[in-house]
């Protein structure tokens, strides 16, 4: 089971609003997931991400693999 840090979408059409979930990496993108660590929401100027970090550093220690876009967040919130 190859567990990834990945986004989830949400929100309306052409209004996008993201979950970072913790996921085995064969189930769907908005299917099911292990854990809810944070949001992201691009509509709003600054982006706003909110994130559970001692959640994400306890998955991370476990083996799982940020995908690139989840990377890219977690550098700019210094993690």
């Amino acid at each position: 089971m190859a567990v990834k840090i990945r986004l989830a979408r949400y929100g309306a059409k052409k209004k996008p609003f993201y979950r970072i979930v913790v996921a085995d990496g064969q189930c769907p993108r908005d299917g099911r997931f292990l854990e809810n660590v944070g949001t992201y929401n691009p509509m709003v100027e600054p982006n706003e991400v909110t994130l559970k970090k001692e959640r994400i550093e306890y998955w991370l220690g476990q083996g799982a693999i940020p995908t690139d876009t989840v990377n890219s967040l977690f550098k700019k919130e210094c993690l």
